[in-house]
């Protein structure tokens, strides 16, 4: 499709304004020019768009946020001091005095509360964090109700699909989940549990319990030389 020059130049200009009106309403730029915001958007005073954020449909972000460089949102509602850094935001809920990204993917139909912080590298989908929960880095939160004051650490993945059907679980308040764990869905994981690192979770968790699903570990001295499969020819 050919696209006249004199379209885009209004197109432009278009855009340029409604960058301007919030402006004038207590909006910071980085970059002006390189902010794609689209008409109707809410944006309260004192939050700073840094360059190519893209704002797409019906948005609504709270005041004194960070909406950093490369960020896109898409009908979704953004809380009061909130920071969100390279990321992707698609109809989804963020709380205030919450932290995303960078490069975090919010998909649909997720809920992430106040004082969240949901780290580099992590992907929720039809999900919802508590007031305090955290999921600092390189983690999936797939169909998961996570409680507040709860930790997910490194490699944590919600094993939600058998590859016919989904499946929901639910993490309680104050829970502890290590790196490397998999929560093989639906299984609940009590108040104040402890899900030991490297474990795959079949069965629900009481609360206050320590949940250990791994292999024992064990060492074969000597076994290397014995192969020799380290001794390049």
């Amino acid at each position: 499709m050919h696209v006249k020059w004199d379209d885009y130049e209004q197109n432009e200009r278009k855009r340029i304004e409604i960058n301007i009106s919030h402006l004038e309403q207590g909006v910071n730029f980085v970059d002006i020019r390189t902010a794609y915001i689209d008409e109707g958007i809410v944006i309260g005073k004192g939050t700073t768009i840094y360059p190519c954020v893209t704002l797409e449909g019906n948005v609504k972000i709270g005041e004194n946020c960070i909406i950093g460089q490369n960020t896109r949102i898409v009908d979704s509602t953004i809380g009061d001091d909130t920071e969100i850094q390279s990321s992707v935001v698609i109809e989804s809920k963020i709380g205030n005095h919450a932290s995303i990204g960078p490069f975090a993917h919010i998909r649909p139909d997720s809920d992430i509360g106040d004082n969240c912080k949901v780290g580099a590298f992590v992907e929720m989908k039809n999900s919802n964090l508590a007031s305090g929960a955290k999921a600092p880095h390189l983690a999936y939160i797939g169909d998961a109700d996570i409680g507040r004051d709860v930790n997910l650490a490194c490699g944590v993945v919600f094993v939600n699909y058998n590859g016919s059907q989904k499946f929901r679980s639910v993490v309680k308040d104050g829970a502890f989940v290590g790196c490397n764990v998999n929560v093989v869905s639906p299984v609940v994981i009590e108040e104040d549990a402890y899900i030991a690192a490297g474990s795959t979770v079949t069965k629900d968790v009481p609360a206050g319990a320590l949940c250990v699903a791994r292999e024992r570990e064990h060492i074969i001295k000597g076994w290397v030389a014995k192969k020799g499969i380290l001794k390049k020819k």
